[in-house]
C-alpha cells in the first residue's frame, strides 16, 4: 500500500466517525491522524488536506452522488460506501490527483472495508463522473 492510500484510508475512516458523530471534538481527529500517520507531516498535510475538503464540499458532493447513483439514496447506502464515494468525488474534482487513481483508490478502499459488491458499486457511481464532467486529467 502507498503512503497515499494509507492516508486515505485514515480519512475514510473519520469520515465514517463524522457521519456517525458529527459532533466529535476535532482536536482529537486531529491527534488521531497524527498517531495513526506517525508523524509523518507530508502525510498528515495531503490527509487533513483531503478531510477539510471533503467537509467543506460534502453538501455539493452528495447532490452530486444523489445525481450519479441512479435508485439510490445516500440515506440507503451503507456508511462506508457512501463515504469512499465522498472522498472519490472529492478527489475527482477538486484535487490535483488524476481521475483514474482517484477511482482506483476509492476502489481499493471499497474492497477493503466494504461488503462483497461495493467495489463495483463505487466504481459504477465514480466512473459517471467522468461521463458528465467529458473532461480527462
Amino acid at each position: 500500500m502507498s503512503r497515499r492510500s494509507r492516508a486515505r484510508e485514515i480519512v475514510l475512516q473519520v469520515l465514517y466517525e463524522d457521519d456517525l458523530n458529527p459532533d466529535r471534538n476535532m482536536a482529537t481527529v486531529d491527534q488521531f491522524l497524527v498517531r495513526r500517520l506517525n508523524h509523518d507531516q507530508e502525510l498528515i498535510n495531503f490527509a487533513r488536506n483531503l478531510l477539510a475538503g471533503v467537509r467543506r464540499n460534502r453538501g455539493e458532493l452528495d447532490r452530486l452522488l444523489t445525481e450519479r447513483a441512479d435508485n439510490w439514496s445516500l440515506d440507503r447506502m451503507a456508511v462506508t460506501d457512501r463515504n469512499v464515494l465522498r472522498l472519490g468525488a472529492y478527489e475527482i474534482l477538486y484535487s490535483d490527483t488524476p481521475e483514474r487513481v482517484a477511482i482506483n483508490e476509492a476502489v481499493e478502499l471499497a474492497k477493503r472495508f466494504g461488503a462483497r459488491q461495493s467495489p463495483q458499486f463505487v466504481n459504477g457511481i465514480l466512473d459517471r463522473f467522468l461521463q458528465k464532467s467529458g473532461q480527462k486529467k
